[in-house]
């Protein structure tokens, strides 16, 4: 960056701080201050169904194993487990003396209510427990054997490597508190059974959460943590360079500069895992919008795969050369055979053409809305843009929406009432390519976000069930070739993710895009 840029965007830099209240969540020697783009809809895990809210939640309940900082699957309330001859059902056992932050002992009871609790109807819960946990687990309901061994029942065998990465994202609640009160109490006044418990929640301004004295199984050196809520870009640099925030996600390459040379902060930058895409709609309730008849063509929805430049979107956009997907699974879990997409502007138009969708005397062949999010992934809204004018340059007239993550989006994509086009990003593993195929485990899984139902798909997930790894991966293969001939998916990239941190601490950003800071320190 040229000296003159760089001194503008300081004095721009300058200016925003002057507009910033300064609270009391300003960092000091007991407390980290992380800022993300948006606010949790509610204190309810349940509910979760985005990374910044599982965040905040991954430090105040505790869950039967996890996923380590490495990426790797470790006990965490259970120190060990056993399997069932047929394969459906888990038994884990429990450490002793766990206790929820009401005091309460932490039993196989909790364990059990929390899985059947995010099962009952009458909850009516939309997370990504009840939405993509249990229908890829084939989850029956829990149990609870004694008091320190509680069994999950499943309709079918499965790999460890999966199950074990799923029922990590279940969070434990504390059964006498929350069968005692209703669930907007709930929502409101969390207990949990994590290392920190719930302090305060200021709508649209942060979450303050704080260290449980004498928590047996971790033990993080901040005594607090405020999770702010800072949506602009611009806001959140000003902010870690001024000293009142520690980390801050989805740094625009614009602001790297800015940060490195400020003396008080560093971007870090990784390789994230999440698969960034646009959806095909397939509901039924976008039957009769224009261009849901063209996309529910397979031969269209190839074509278009040749329309976007993808390549150009990162290095412009992203600021970085991306790993581009041909699938829904990480590298290297993937097909090898499977090759990405090239951008072929020509080759989609002679494939829009043989499929039976000419350009008209203006040029277009038919319309169509894309809709996206503003704030939640890295420069997504100007990612949106560009996928609408690539899609436009080839006859297909997109019009784009760009909506409110938390207000408008999320409840849009949790009701699959998002589209005909719609652009995300859904969250992905290293560890088993299965667990990044999950979301489409079944026609109606929560995370079918597309509705997407191809009956050779869904019948080769089946047959997962208890196959031996060769078997496995050979079905996997057969399915990640069938989903990149018929893509209910645009294949776009794994996002990299650019985090801000200040020179103070002591932190190393995850691939998953989890926000952890149980072994952050002071440098």
């Amino acid at each position: 960056m040229s000296r003159r840029p760089f001194i503008a965007l300081l004095l721009g830099l300058a200016l925003l701080l002057t507009a910033l209240p300064l609270g009391a969540q300003t960092p000091d020697e007991t407390t980290i201050v992380i800022a993300q783009t948006v606010d949790v809809g509610a204190l309810e895990p349940a509910l979760v169904n985005s990374r910044a809210e599982s965040n905040i939640f991954n430090h105040m309940f505790a869950t039967v194993y996890e996923i380590s900082e490495q990426g790797t699957l470790e006990p965490h309330l259970a120190n060990s487990y056993s399997i069932s001859e047929d394969g459906t059902e888990w038994t884990f056992t429990l450490n002793e003396g766990l206790t929820c932050h009401d005091g309460e002992a932490l039993t196989a009871e909790d364990v059990a209510y929390s899985f059947n609790r995010a099962k009952d109807p009458a909850n009516a819960f939309t997370g990504n427990t009840s939405g993509f946990v249990f229908p890829s687990i084939g989850f029956i309901e829990a149990r609870a054997d004694s008091e320190l061994e509680v069994t999950i029942v499943t309709d079918r065998p499965q790999s460890e490597a999966v199950r074990l990465g799923l029922i990590s994202e279940v969070y434990v609640h504390c059964m006498d508190y929350y069968s005692s009160i209703s669930l907007e109490e709930a929502a409101e006044n969390p207990v949990g059974s994590g290392p920190y418990r719930f302090v305060e929640w200021i709508r649209d301004d942060y979450v303050l959460i704080e260290k449980v004295p004498g928590y047996t199984l971790r033990d993080p050196f901040f005594e607090k943590i405020y999770w702010r809520v800072i949506p602009e870009a611009s806001t959140r640099t000003a902010e870690l360079i001024a000293g009142n925030v520690d980390v801050i996600a989805n740094v625009p390459p614009d602001q790297v500069d800015a940060i490195n040379n400020s003396g008080t902060a560093t971007v870090k930058a990784v390789q994230g895992t999440r698969r960034m895409y646009v959806g095909y709609q397939f509901g039924e309730a976008f039957a009769n919008e224009p261009g849901a008849e063209a996309i529910a063509k397979t031969e269209v929805r190839v074509a278009l795969q040749y329309a976007v430049d993808v390549p150009t979107i990162c290095t412009q956009l992203l600021g970085t050369e991306c790993e581009r997907a041909a699938s829904m699974v990480n590298p290297p879990n993937g097909n090898p055979a499977l090759e990405p997409y090239p951008y072929d502007p020509a080759k989609a138009e002679e494939l829009l053409d043989a499929a039976g969708y000419p350009r008209g005397e203006n040029g277009v062949r038919f319309e169509i809305t894309l809709q996206g999010p503003r704030g939640r992934y890295l420069n997504d809204a100007n990612v949106v843009l560009a996928i609408g004018q690539y899609l436009s340059d080839v006859g297909v007239q997109t019009n784009v929406e760009i909506l409110d993550w938390s207000s408008e989006y999320v409840p849009r994509i949790r009701e699959k009432n998002v589209g005909p086009l719609f652009f995300l990003g859904t969250g992905g593993a290293t560890w088993a390519a299965l667990y990044d195929m999950a979301d489409l485990s079944a026609p109606d899984a929560g995370t079918n976000y597309t509705n997407w139902n191809n009956a050779e798909w869904f019948e080769l997930w089946d047959q997962t069930a208890g196959k031996s790894p060769e078997e496995e991966r050979e079905l996997i293969n057969q399915m990640l070739e069938i989903m990149y001939n018929d893509p209910p998916w645009l294949f776009l990239y794994f996002q990299p993710d650019f985090y801000g941190v200040s020179n103070r601490l002591e932190w190393t950003p995850r691939r998953d895009e989890q926000i952890g800071v149980l072994s952050a320190t002071l440098q």
